[in-house]
């Protein structure tokens, strides 16, 4: 990784030790990291400088993964990937439908973290964008929509939708084929691969969370159809 490149990672953890060695894991891959050992100071860190990408521990003093995820997503779309003990599966798929884009459970293999890592950013850049029907880089418009891989920009009707990689990906996905419904189980697979479990409800929670953010803008948003039972689809202009 060149210097021109150079991504920032923060994370955040009441661990010492796990900062510690995780710090020196992504430093010697080319990475500048910055280390937070409770969300209070992450929140107001993360406000001031920018990161690419936020690890972040559930189980911390004086403000949780949980809530500061919440308060992240107030005023960013930074990609997240959570970490949880084996016991806090509901906690886990509580934080995906808060926003989170990924989670690991400790103890974990700073490998499998640094591939978890690299392969979040790779989908929070356009330039690597995986085949959408347009060229890598290009930009799908949808009557009203406009979806801009190479900048990660979404508008509707020529105003700014701010969205997570995640929830970019699954409109991606809808928009992609317009009148085609998509199943639950064919969004997780666009949104997350088959590097993450998640549930049903989840995808559930995402699709709210995308229409709330397009009724910011327009009332009157209606262009994702639920089916019940069966998943969801983009309309047909």
């Amino acid at each position: 990784m060149t210097e021109r490149t150079k991504q920032t990672i923060a994370l955040v953890d009441d661990d010492r030790n796990i900062l510690t060695s995780v710090q020196m894991t992504l430093e010697a891959e080319g990475f500048t990291v910055r280390t937070y050992t409770d969300g209070e100071a992450a929140l107001q860190g993360l406000t001031a400088y920018p990161v690419d990408l936020a690890v972040l521990d559930i189980k911390m003093p004086r403000m949780d993964g949980m809530e500061l995820l919440q308060r992240l997503r107030t005023r960013t779309n930074l990609p997240v990937i959570f970490l949880s003990s084996k016991s806090e599966e509901v906690d886990q798929l509580m934080g995906l439908r808060l926003g989170a884009d990924d989670y690991i459970t400790k103890p974990f293999s700073q490998r499998l973290l640094l591939e978890r890592i690299r392969a979040l950013l790779r989908r929070n850049d356009a330039s690597r964008a995986e085949a959408s029907g347009t060229p890598a880089g290009g930009t799908l418009v949808r009557g009203d929509l406009s979806l801009d891989e190479m900048r990660h920009k979404c508008t509707w009707k020529g105003q700014d939708v701010p969205l997570t990689v995640t929830e970019f990906l699954l409109v991606k996905t809808l928009a992609h084929r317009p009148g085609l419904v998509k199943s639950r189980d064919q969004l997780i697979d666009a949104a997350y691969g088959d590097t993450v479990y998640v549930d049903d409800r989840t995808i559930d929670s995402h699709i709210k969370r995308v229409r709330k953010k397009f009724r910011q803008v327009d009332d009157d948003f209606n262009q994702i159809e639920t089916l019940y039972g069966i998943g969801y689809r983009y309309r047909e202009d």
